[in-house]
């Protein structure tokens, strides 16, 4: 694996903290319909599906997967649209109302805090916040380049009655504002009916499935081979895809590819998870309490604490280890407990390397990996032999 050491400008860059939010009242193309006009579009990581070229950006490099979030006050809608790759909304706060099929007509979920729910591709989308406070939906998309999205008929429809309209190329024309419509680029028309009756359809029952409550997550106790040492004492929770777990008897709710896979992890002050690291691209963003996450090893340790919202984008192969200092933020004042959210890139297992001070003082305390990069007690590997 390649040996990254990460500067002290390169850590600037790739932590974006809740203070370096910065949203685009215009992402889309409903932006002036009313109910829908005052939501704020965020892109930190790649620019997802926005509609509008001076969106900003946080950081554009490519990860597999483009991260971003929807803030809305109560009473705003995210109108109904159709995605080509994976949609998780992750629920940092508020209540929205999901509803799915064309016309809204298929089914409602009613998301709360902590909510992450996966949408499936190819069905038509859209949340209110009906909640009485401003909600943040999180959102991770599928892959680099998502396509895009296809807006429903009829909210393409009502944003001509406002002058805005949207080119085959992906691009906004707001007339209002004095923009011409292109002769050279054909303008979307709205997606003809055969082939919305097309679509797959899904139940509330079978949409639920794809939903991971809090009291849905599965808490892994001895996830990693540190998980037996001082301050190595963090709980995974699978939520999509295997992910770094290192428990064989770990499985995640969701198997199906999304082209990245994500987890919850939760620690006490004082644990976490200790210095290890990997060749996938990985972003942790601050659910609730303050994590200090070192990284590189010896004399290039560098440090950044992430709270609530805060997000780090870890490069590949970059050594790194995660501590949580401080509790009480994003939780209520009595918990011991804080939380991560935790997306790495790629479909497969997230295969761990560990720093050998760690593999030396689990082997001593009686834990070691197999081959098949699984926690095995040491006595019992201490007794197979090799195959010829």
């Amino acid at each position: 694996m390649l040996d990254n050491t990460v500067s002290a400008a390169e850590l600037k860059r790739r932590t974006i903290l809740r203070t370096d939010w910065v949203p685009c009242n215009s992402a889309f193309i409903d932006c002036r319909t009313p109910g829908s006009d005052r939501k704020q579009n965020y892109s930190f990581i790649g620019v997802g599906v926005s509609q509008n070229s001076e969106q900003y950006v946080n950081l554009e490099e490519n990860h597999g997967f483009n991260l971003g979030a929807a803030g809305m006050p109560n009473g705003v809608t995210n109108n109904l649209h159709l995605h080509f790759t994976a949609e998780v909304f992750i629920n940092f706060g508020g209540e929205f109302l999901i509803r799915w099929g064309a016309a809204g007509e298929q089914g409602e979920y009613l998301s709360t805090d902590g909510d992450v729910i996966s949408v499936p591709s190819w069905i038509f989308r859209g949340f209110t916040n009906v909640g009485p406070d401003d909600g943040i939906l999180l959102t991770v998309l599928g892959h680099d380049v998502t396509g895009g999205i296809i807006w429903g008929p009829s909210v393409l429809k009502e944003a001509e009655s406002y002058g805005l309209y949207l080119t085959a190329d992906n691009r906004l024309i707001d007339t209002v504002a004095g923009d011409q419509l292109p002769q050279d680029v054909e303008l979307i028309k709205p997606m003809k009916q055969i082939d919305i009756d097309e679509l797959t359809p899904y139940t509330p029952a079978q949409m639920r499935e794809r939903v991971t409550q809090n009291s849905d997550r599965v808490w892994v106790p001895r996830p990693f081979l540190c998980s037996a040492l001082p301050g190595g004492g963090a709980e995974l929770a699978l939520v999509i895809g295997y992910g770094m777990s290192e428990d064989r008897r770990a499985m995640p709710r969701l198997h199906e590819p999304h082209h990245f896979n994500l987890s919850w992890l939760r620690a006490r002050v004082g644990d976490g998870m200790l210095t290890h690291r990997h060749d996938q691209t990985q972003v942790l963003v601050g659910k609730a309490g303050r994590w200090r996450v070192t990284l590189n090893r010896g004399d290039d340790q560098r440090t950044v604490e992430l709270g609530p919202q805060d997000t780090l984008s870890v490069s590949p192969g970059s050594w790194r280890s995660f501590e949580l200092v401080e509790t009480g933020l994003g939780r209520p004042a009595d918990s011991d407990l804080g939380e991560l959210l935790v997306v790495n890139g790629s479909d497969g297992r997230v295969r761990v390397e560990w720093d050998e001070a760690v593999v030396e003082r689990a082997r001593k305390a009686g834990w070691v990996i197999d081959p098949n990069g699984y926690l095995a007690p040491a006595s019992v590997m201490g007794t197979a032999t090799d195959d010829d």
